[in-house]
């Protein structure tokens, strides 16, 4: 070993030439992998250190369309100080007639427990609210300044309840905590909200406390004892571990899917890991056949560029880390103030350590086969310039399938869900073997076609068809790197034409809620005006009310015993509706809706997929808590639902009869142009001020402009893997430089022009390009389909463009390098060329 080591370090010394492709290739993937782990990282550390202001304190407690009861209140009050909350959507009017949808919010005097409100235009949250004149004062976004022509000091009313806007929200301490809002926020004081008429029974509020405890409570621990105290209270609660619900799952999810894009330029530029040890050993044949001939055995020629190849690959992965180290660093300096989720963005040792054996492991896996190959080559063969075609099994190849087999299992443990990671890396298996093999079958058809052609077109398929056939090396990669654009590709066009195509013309583009039940048929007659008289396909009204499901076959709910993505129906309360008899678009799949009279025991249409996720058929019962009560109801039909379509999309439909006499309150939906959109906001803030207007078309078009850009983002990630395709190109054609030279010398001596040679080169390449940019189309398409389908099922939008030129770009970037190699051969002169060894 001592030998092998002094032979490496005189070797070392003359650089890196050679593998420059080698820890490019590494750099690469590695920096992928890392820079999203420690992104991921930052926004955890950022969270975890912000858990108490985003949650607002240590627990929270809260109820949906109900208020505490004063036995609650004084029991949570006893846990340490408290700050009660109240939040309902209202309507909010100016003198002109103008309104607009706010997310209200009340609070009282406590709030907030811990962080700062950041507001202008007044001193203190407490200021801003304080009355003046007898008029409440409010805190309100700029948006809804901009979108009322309003200044601070006007007044507005909400529900007939007159406010000010005293002062411009800039941020809240608990918003992360609170979620999603369907117009801009307002903050006032709970019994403003209480005035308004936001809060009354049946209608759409909620109400929430958030606690700080003593030191040393377990937060976990109080929870359970208050739901101990209260079983038969619909309690949701949280604690500051789970402060920003959901958050910590998408954070998963996206360093998930970065960096399985970042392995996937690993897997990918493995072949041009590959390619530059293959390429440097063919450059050290000398070398090799005169240490074998004065007597070194096998083993020290595989230690002697083992160690080499170990040293450079430590470089390249140091490289990658260090670029993944500050990639984090520099997105923080600029985009702190912009990200939605607060971050720490630091230097996280876990993320790196986790990229730097992703790397090594990937070094080893495609770096040791060629030394298996040198190693087995006798002193005769090196000495005739040529080494082993064919990898022998010893220590090297099972080195390499022990390193990928590494490679494949820590990729499926450190991901957030291990059948995906497994699904996702056999997908890119699979999908690497097909483009070899297709590589392979483009060499071959590449011979057999040339028979029958001549000129610059002849030597481009012989070339391809030759044993340094670019199809044989560089396809597999940028077919991978192809793939993977084309899947983020296509998943976004799909999901963005969802958006902005298929669900302006499929969903309602205005709902209303809070529609007095009593006043159903004024409010239809209304509509009736603005919309001159709209047929079902236009306008739908149903009551709506809120219950959960809290038995299933006369037992109480189970939730192991539901699949997992149909649990949220059954552990949450859920909008319901009643009807008398079965709509236009009832889509029953099984059983049979009753009748319009049916005045009979409880009978329920229920979604189909909820159903059967939940193992339920027709016949079979269910327990409604509704209305304060609950409803025994027997499974009468099961139905097909459209979350985002136009009609009856309730994943529960009552019959009439079952909620006799209650009287609730309806919602309704329309398909409006937008000057009929503006006739029934205005209309209704004459008779029906408490009805609230929800702009499904503002909402989408708000939906559309963020995913655009965070599409652009991840098609920036994805477009890592393509560069890794073009690195091993770029490999593949610089380890074949002296061939291609000899080769272009001798076309020249037989008379060749430099227009057939380079005409040749470019035919050559582009082929390779076209190849792999179809095959990886293919491969994407195939991924992304049924991710867009079954996973997010949205309908499949093919994005002609962007797949033309995914496909131009692979055959250009392709056709480039071959023009490239083909001007560096042409450049030097025949006699030199053909007179070196």
């Amino acid at each position: 070993m001592s030998l092998a080591l002094r032979f490496a370090w005189r070797e070392l010394r003359s650089g890196v030439a050679g593998f420059r492709i080698f820890l490019a290739c590494l750099a690469l993937g590695v920096a992928a992998i890392a820079a999203s782990g420690s992104t991921a990282e930052a926004f955890r550390q950022g969270l975890t250190g912000q858990a108490r202001e985003i949650l607002g304190g240590d627990v929270v407690f809260s109820l949906d369309q109900t208020r505490f009861t004063p036995e609650q209140r004084a029991a949570l009050s006893r846990l340490g100080p408290v700050a009660w909350s109240v939040r309902a959507n209202g309507m909010a009017e100016t003198a002109s007639g103008e309104r607009r949808l706010v997310d209200m919010r009340g609070v009282d005097a406590a709030y907030p427990l811990v962080g700062e409100v950041e507001l202008t235009g007044a001193p203190d949250l407490s200021a801003a609210l304080a009355p003046v004149n007898g008029v409440p004062g409010a805190v309100v976004e700029q948006t809804l300044l901009d979108r009322l022509h309003l200044k601070l000091g006007d007044r507005f009313t909400v529900g007939a309840t007159p406010l000010v806007a005293r002062a411009v929200l800039i941020a809240e301490p608990d918003r992360l905590g609170r979620g999603f809002a369907l117009g801009p926020r307002v903050i006032t004081a709970v019994p403003v909200v209480e005035r308004a008429g936001l809060l009354q029974p049946g209608g759409l509020f909620g109400e929430a406390v958030r606690i700080v405890l003593p030191a040393g409570a377990d937060p976990k621990a109080v929870i359970a004892q208050v739901r101990k105290t209260f079983p038969d209270a619909r309690l949701e609660a949280r604690d500051r571990s789970e402060a920003a619900a959901g958050a910590s799952g998408l954070i998963d999810q996206l360093e998930y899917f970065l960096g399985f894009i970042g392995l996937a330029s690993l897997v990918a530029g493995g072949l041009g890991v590959g390619g530059a040890v293959s390429a440097y050993l063919e450059g050290r044949k000398p070398s090799i056949a005169t240490l074998k001939a004065l007597g070194a055995d096998g083993a020290l020629i595989r230690n002697l560029y083992l160690i080499q190849i170990g040293v450079l690959a430590g470089l390249g992965v140091a490289i990658g880390l260090v670029i993944g180290a500050v990639t984090p660093l520099i997105i923080g300096a600029l985009a702190r103030d912009s990200l939605p989720i607060p971050a720490l963005f630091a230097v996280y040792p876990e993320p790196l350590l986790r990229a730097g054996a992703f790397g090594l492991l990937a070094a080893a896996a495609f770096a040791l086969a060629p030394l298996a190959r040198a190693r087995a080559t006798p002193p005769s063969a090196l000495f005739r310039q040529a080494t082993a075609r064919r990898v022998q099994f010893g220590p090297e190849v099972f080195g390499a399938g022990l390193a990928g087999l590494a490679l494949a299992a820590m990729a499926v443990l450190t991901a957030p869900s291990k059948p995906a990671a497994a699904g996702l890396i056999g997908g890119t298996l699979v999908a690497f073997g097909l483009l070899w093999l297709l590589g392979l079958a483009a060499a071959r058809l590449a011979g057999v076609l040339r028979r029958g052609t001549s000129g610059a077109v002849r030597l481009g398929l012989a070339n391809l068809a030759g044993p340094r056939s670019a199809a044989r090396t560089a396809s597999p990669a940028i077919g991978l790197g192809v793939a993977l654009l084309a899947c983020v590709v296509l998943i976004q066009s799909s999901l963005l034409a969802q958006i902005t195509d298929v669900a302006p013309r499929s969903a309602p583009s205005v709902v209303f809620t809070e529609i007095p039940g009593e006043r159903g048929a004024a409010f239809d007659a209304v509509v009736a005006r603005a919309m001159r008289d709209p047929g079902p396909d236009r306008y739908r009204r149903a009551p709506l009310i809120t219950g959960r499901i809290t038995q299933l076959k006369g037992e109480t709910v189970d939730l192991d015993r539901i699949r997992d993505d149909q649990r949220w129906a059954f552990d949450q309360d859920i909008l319901l509706s009643a009807l008398a008899g079965a709509p236009d678009d009832a889509n029953v799949v099984s059983g049979r809706w009753w009748p319009a009279d049916y005045a009979g025991p409880p009978r329920v249409a229920m979604a189909r997929d909820q159903a059967r996720g939940a193992g339920l058929k027709v016949g079979d019962t269910l327990t409604l808590q509704v209305l304060g009560r609950e409803i025994d109801a027997r499974i009468a039909a099961l139905r097909k639902v459209d979350p985002g379509g136009f009609g009856s999309n309730f994943l529960v439909v009552l019959d009439a009869h079952a909620i006799q006499g209650a009287n609730p309150r309806s919602v309704a939906i329309a398909r409006a142009t937008p000057a009929e959109e503006r006739a029934l906001t205005q209309g209704l803030g004459r008779d029906f001020r408490e009805v609230n207007v929800i702009s499904v078309r503002e909402q989408l078009e708000s939906a559309a402009k963020l995913f655009d850009r965070l599409a652009l983002a991840i098609r920036g990630a994805a477009a890592v893997a393509g560069l890794a395709g073009l690195l091993v190109l770029v490999g593949a054609i610089a380890s074949g430089v002296r061939e291609r030279a000899r080769e272009a010398a001798v076309l020249k001596v037989l008379g060749g022009s430099h227009s057939q040679i380079l005409a040749a080169y470019l035919i050559e390449y582009s082929l390779v390009g076209a190849i792999a940019g179809v095959a990886g189309l293919a491969l994407g398409a195939a991924g992304a389909w049924p991710i867009v389908a079954l996973v997010f099922k949205a309908h499949w939008s093919l994005d002609w463009g962007g797949i033309v030129l995914l496909l131009a770009g692979a055959t250009g970037l392709a056709a480039l390098g071959g023009s490239a190699a083909a001007l560096n051969a042409l450049s030097q002169r025949p006699a030199p060329v053909l007179r070196t060894p």
